[in-house]
């Protein structure tokens, strides 16, 4: 009987262990990864990847279409299974997430160009993919991770040790790169714009309705980025002054960019609010007013002007830098002082 129950027991632990050692997510995206490391945001289909669908032949198939020129790092792709493998592989301990999580980050460190900064796609460069993008968080997603690894947080200290000083030598070639890209307009410093000349690192259009323009949400989480760096040089402080300085300049208080609907269409505007503080997504490089872009390529200097389409279909204002310039800002400034 004494044996029976051991057994028994043994079973269900290996039973339980077993249900531990698995993470359905996780699986899924080990099964999407592409064999260069990358992951894609669309399958050969069109269709946007979507890991709470199961995995069924037909969609393995259109799986296994995908080919290396869709890895990204636009729209979260690439960093997030990254970071999700790595939290599974903590709590499973499931070496299948750990290898898929190294060769996703092997991925990264081959996409970095030799300016320091990260395309949008690789390797496909063709039209704008192959530019700078800080468009979205691209490049800054990227630069967390790494930034995470080298100072060994948590779930990201058991890479540190894999790549022999290559993520220490990418993640100061990346903070390089922002630093040559903030926009300096006469002796001054600005903010950066959504995405760079790969070769001329001057601010690039993406597409038709992104123009050449400084960047607000874009600049919020660089600012953001820096503002993690412990002992920053005077270089990274004076950029993340400036930046301060420009957001402080042109925000505009007392207006709200709301969302309502009518006769079942989503309307975005701009209104009074005494309470509200909000910035343009988009500013003239030179003469720092807000511009907006539409898909014929123009550039239009009112939001009523751009057409219907383009103005209810974008996020044309935002706060994204309220808290990054207020309370981070002040706490930032008591750590290094």
């Amino acid at each position: 009987m004494k044996i029976f129950l051991s057994i028994l027991l043994s079973a269900l632990f290996n039973i339980s262990n077993a249900q531990v050692l698995s993470d359905s997510v996780a699986d899924r995206m080990t099964s999407y990864q592409l064999k260069n490391g990358g992951w894609p945001k669309h399958l050969a289909d069109k269709s946007v990847v979507d890991y709470s669908k199961p995995l069924t032949p037909a969609l393995q198939k259109v799986i296994d279409q995908s080919t290396e020129k869709a890895a990204t790092i636009d729209n979260n792709a690439t960093t997030r299974e990254i970071n999700h493998l790595l939290l599974a592989y903590s709590k499973t301990n499931n070496d299948n997430y750990l290898q898929a999580a190294t060769k996703g980050i092997a991925y990264i460190l081959a996409a970095q160009n030799e300016k320091g900064g990260w395309p949008q796609y690789y390797p496909d460069s063709s039209s704008y993919r192959g530019q700078i993008t800080y468009n979205d968080g691209a490049m800054i997603n990227v630069l967390e991770i790494l930034l995470s690894i080298s100072t060994k947080q948590d779930r990201y200290a058991v890479l540190a040790d894999k790549f022999n000083g290559r993520i220490e030598k990418a993640l100061l070639r990346g903070i390089k790169c922002i630093l040559q890209t903030q926009v300096k307009q006469g002796d001054k410093l600005s903010i950066w714009a959504a995405q760079y000349d790969q070769k001329t690192m001057e601010p690039a259009q993406a597409r038709l309705f992104e123009p050449v323009a400084l960047a607000t949400a874009e600049s919020a989480g660089i600012l953001r980025f820096l503002m993690r760096l412990d002992n920053p040089t005077p270089e990274i402080k004076s950029a993340i002054i400036h930046a301060v300085e420009w957001f402080s300049t042109h925000k505009e208080v007392g207006y709200d960019y709301i969302k309502t609907e009518k006769n079942g269409k989503l309307i975005r505007d701009v209104v009074p609010s005494s309470t509200s503080t909000i910035w343009a997504r988009f500013y003239d490089v030179k003469t720092n007013e807000p511009i907006f872009g539409d898909r014929d390529n123009t550039i239009k200097h009112a939001l009523n002007e751009v057409s219907e389409e383009r103005k209810n279909g974008y996020s044309w204002y935002g706060n994204w830098p309220e808290k990054v310039i207020t309370r981070e800002y002040e706490k930032w400034l008591k750590r290094i002082n």
